[in-house]
Formats: C-alpha cells, sequence, structure tokens
C-alpha cells in the first residue's frame, strides 16, 4: 500500500509534506508519496486579498483529493478557509509548532532607522506593526520565503516578517533578528499548525490519519479559526488570534486593528477545551459588541 500526498512545490510546503509523510510511515508503516501540485496563489502576482484571500493555496490540493489523484494533502493551517469544505475531512492536527512572526533583517524592529521598508503580505501583520513603530514604511510583498528574503539581501526592503514555523522548517533561522511576542503581535489563527486533509467517504483513511492528530493543538486551532468565523474574515482582513491549553483550561485572545495600527480591540476569554468552538465564536461576538466590524471594513493595505 502507498498514499500519495498532494503538497504545493514551495520548499517550505514540501518540506513539512515530508515530515509529515515520514511520521505517518514511522507510525503506521504505511510509504507515502509526495505529489507536487501548483495552486492559483503560487502563479499569481496579485495580493491575496486580490485574488481570493486563504484559498487560493488549498483549492488546487483539494479538486485533486477529490478527483482521486492523490490520497490526502498537507495544508498550512492559516490557509485553510473557516467554511467547510464539501467532501472534504479535516483528519488530523498534528502537534503545532512555534506560532510566532519573526522579523528577518539586520537589526530588531526597534533598532531599524526611520522609513525603514518592511515587507508582509499580511494585513495582520501591516495593521500590528503599524502599531508598534507609526514611522516605518510597510509594504506588501508576495513571493516564497526564499524570495522574501532575497529581497532583504538584494536591498529592496530593510526587513520582512514570516512565521517563525516556516523558518525553523526550512532551516533559515540565521536570517531572524527578532521573534515577536504574541502579547505584542498575535499570530494568524493556525500558525505554526498544520492541516491534513482527505476525502470525508475514505472512512479507513480518516481513521489512519487520525493517528498524527494533537488533540491539543486541534483545540487551540478550534478555537481560533472559530473567532476568524465568527467575524466573517479572511487573510485581507488585520485579525489574530492565539489559543493555548494549559492544565485543561483553554486560554484564547484575539486582536482586530484597524488600518493604522493605532486603534485595536483586543480581548481575551478562557474555558473548557471541549467547548474551543464555542469560546471562539464567544469571543468573535463581544469584539464585534465593541466594533471590531467598523475596523475590519476599513483600507488594510
Amino acid at each position: 500500500m502507498k498514499l500519495r500526498l498532494g503538497t504545493r512545490r514551495s520548499l517550505m510546503a514540501m518540506t513539512q509534506s515530508g515530515l509529515v509523510a515520514a511520521d505517518l510511515t514511522a507510525r503506521t508503516g504505511v510509504e507515502v508519496e509526495l505529489v507536487g501540485v501548483t495552486t492559483e496563489g503560487d502563479v499569481s502576482k496579485a495580493d491575496l486579498a486580490q485574488i481570493g484571500g486563504t484559498g487560493v493555496f488549498v483549492n488546487g490540493l483539494r479538486e485533486k483529493v477529490l478527483s482521486g489523484e492523490v490520497d490526502f494533502a498537507v495544508h498550512s493551517l492559516k490557509d485553510l478557509p473557516t467554511a467547510p469544505a464539501e467532501g472534504i475531512a479535516l483528519a488530523a492536527v498534528p502537534p503545532r509548532d512555534d506560532p510566532r512572526d519573526a522579523l528577518c533583517g539586520p537589526a530588531k524592529l526597534a533598532d531599524l532607522p526611520r522609513g525603514a521598508r518592511i515587507g508582509t503580505g499580511s494585513p495582520r501583520r501591516m495593521a500590528q506593526l503599524r502599531g508598534l513603530r507609526h514611522d516605518v514604511d510597510v509594504v506588501p510583498i508576495r513571493g516564497n520565503a526564499d524570495t522574501r528574503l532575497r529581497k532583504v539581501t538584494d536591498g529592496d526592503y530593510d526587513a520582512v516578517v514570516l512565521a517563525f514555523a516556516g523558518l525553523v522548517r526550512i532551516n533559515r533561522l540565521e536570517t531572524v533578528s527578532e521573534i515577536f511576542d504574541p502579547g505584542l503581535m498575535l499570530p494568524a489563527p493556525g500558525q505554526g499548525a498544520l492541516g491534513i486533509e482527505c476525502r470525508a467517504d475514505r472512512t479507513d483513511l480518516v481513521e489512519l490519519l487520525a493517528t498524527l492528530d494533537d488533540p491539543a493543538s486541534r483545540a487551540a486551532v478550534t478555537a481560533e479559526r472559530a473567532l476568524l468565523a465568527e467575524l466573517e474574515a479572511g487573510c485581507s482582513a488585520p485579525v489574530g488570534a492565539y489559543a493555548a491549553l494549559e492544565e485543561r483550561t483553554l486560554h484564547l485572545i484575539g486582536v482586530v486593528a484597524g488600518y493604522d495600527g493605532e486603534r485595536q480591540i483586543r480581548l481575551s476569554k478562557s474555558g473548557h477545551p471541549d467547548t474551543a468552538e464555542r469560546l471562539g465564536r464567544d469571543l468573535a461576538a463581544r469584539m464585534i459588541a465593541e466594533g471590531a466590524d467598523q475596523l475590519m471594513g476599513e483600507r488594510t493595505s
């Protein structure tokens, strides 16, 4: 028996998919073959908000899963739309890696000069960076991690912000000048986690892949994604969320930031991990009551 694992072709995607394949083989003895898939998000040069947000990295893989061309797919969980996909099951959320954001450049954020150009493709990062340093120029950037890092080396940007977990996976920690504490910059919902999907009617495969599932990580990202869903937001809105399990209590923090970063609604709520989805939705409702929907409606780039 050999399973075909669909993955984006970028170095980061192939690396994290390879880790999942190796782990599944170690746990079950089943051989796994990686199958590279090119998605719309990989070929388009437009900003993510213009071409459909998070789903542009996911839909191509899901089509291959549903057609049977691949047996399952691995996604960066922050790329998964919050709406359920017909015929698709989220079979596993492996143990989450570090969810924090990292600044890559010659100096920490506080030490960069006035007017420094900082690149990021995320409105969430843009807004929070502007809240931390009003005098820097936060500008959009596209491309995989190596492409963005090269733009710093070439002098096009003074720094870029990337997910720390991704930099660990591709062994580029030498580029990191600062790791942001979630208290300063909340990560994207699901950041640092992977989502493993297969066809919902493949019950044998759902059961096999469940051996990779980590309940604590699933509870945390469920709360974060429920908050995002209740806000009816995607990667085109400046929304951050982070949940962590401590002694059977799930602690969730959420933020919605205005374009300038000065106005932020940041709230927290705790509950039992079994109520993770309700926890996220309840916190989102409180944020909306305080005006979060108005902030999300602003220009975000």
